[in-house]
């Protein structure tokens, strides 16, 4: 028999601001704003991108002030601690959030402030959008080092991986891993593996967001495996777009090629499925889920007390 799911420490490396919102705060914050809720992706139904962005910029537009960032990242650093994580890495393009906090840097800030006051440790990324353009890529990246030492483990590039190109993105990608911070862009969702490898070799990328169109070309598999780069991987992010079936998700034969996988949520909120159920939905023996689970941690930024913590953890609930 699996043991318990939420018992098993983990990381939680693929998490957007919005997208980890509660749906009962998503409420209360579209009541009090007046706005409509988003209507649940229908179940079975293959969508386009625009559909899930529209859910996704309807359920933004609720939070209104420093105080919703700040309560939301609290919020989802409490779900993912009662799903087992120790950690958890909460991304954010500020970009989004700047008018209703005073800014970019206020943006920031006020994620870090929701990081400090969580149950957990929480790291920050900051994300560019894809179809931002280079120089908002840079600017971003810069001030995500700026807060380097204060709480911002990590940059990365967001929203439809189609919309960008590779090349542009260098300058920005260079600026965060000089200041030490990990370099975590989207890409191989739509795009094919050798956007994956592109986001290797040119970025420099430490992990890939999503990154599963790599899995059907054994040369990005080996870059990746050679190279320790890890891909996290959210299964029920796929299945509304067309990208795989949860039951054809490749992550045994990633694993078994010997490239680092990490289990993700993405956006919880949309696609309703929280930190645990995602290891329950791939299914296997406890020792597979638990190898998943070291994945997660040995891939994050989390510091190395926490890692060792979280492992020694892994260990003790696989020996239960």
């Amino acid at each position: 028999m699996t043991r318990d799911l939420r018992a098993l420490p983990k990381a939680n490396l693929h998490l957007h601001l919005t997208g980890a919102m509660r749906a009962t705060t998503l409420a209360e914050l579209a009541a009090r704003a007046r706005l409509p809720l988003p209507p649940p992706l229908a179940a079975g139904t293959v969508h386009g991108w625009s559909a899930f962005q529209e859910r996704y910029d309807l359920a933004r537009a609720a939070i209104r002030c420093r105080e919703d960032i700040v309560r939301v990242v609290v919020e989802a650093a409490e779900d993912d601690a009662a799903a087992g994580a120790g950690w958890v890495e909460i991304q954010v393009d500020p970009t989004s959030y700047a008018p209703v906090a005073g800014g970019l840097t206020g943006a920031v800030e006020a994620v870090l402030e929701g990081a400090a006051r969580a149950p957990i440790p929480v790291g920050v990324v900051v994300a560019a959008s894809w179809a931002a353009g280079p120089d908002h890529a840079l600017r971003l990246a810069t001030l995500a080092a700026s807060f380097a030492d204060g709480g911002v483990v990590g940059f990365g590039l967001s929203n439809d991986e189609r919309r960008g190109r590779v090349p542009d993105m260098v300058a920005a990608c260079r600026a965060a891993a000089g200041a030490g911070l990990k370099v975590v862009p989207h890409g191989g969702f739509y795009t094919p593996a050798s956007h994956v490898a592109d986001c290797v070799t040119l970025l420099g990328a430490h992990r890939i967001g999503h990154g599963l169109a790599a899995a059907g070309d054994p040369a990005t598999v080996a870059l990746l495996a050679a190279r320790g780069v890890a891909l996290e991987v959210c299964p029920t992010s796929y299945p509304p777009f067309g990208v795989a079936a949860i039951a054809d998700l490749p992550v045994a034969a990633l694993r078994a090629a010997g490239v680092t996988v990490a289990i993700g949520t993405d956006d919880p909120l949309l696609f309703g499925t929280d930190l645990a159920a995602q290891y329950a939905l791939l299914g296997g023996a406890d020792a597979a889920l638990a190898d998943l689970a070291r994945c997660s941690i040995t891939a994050s930024a989390a510091p190395a007390r926490v890692k060792a913590d979280l492992l020694v953890g892994v260990a003790a609930w696989l020996a239960a």
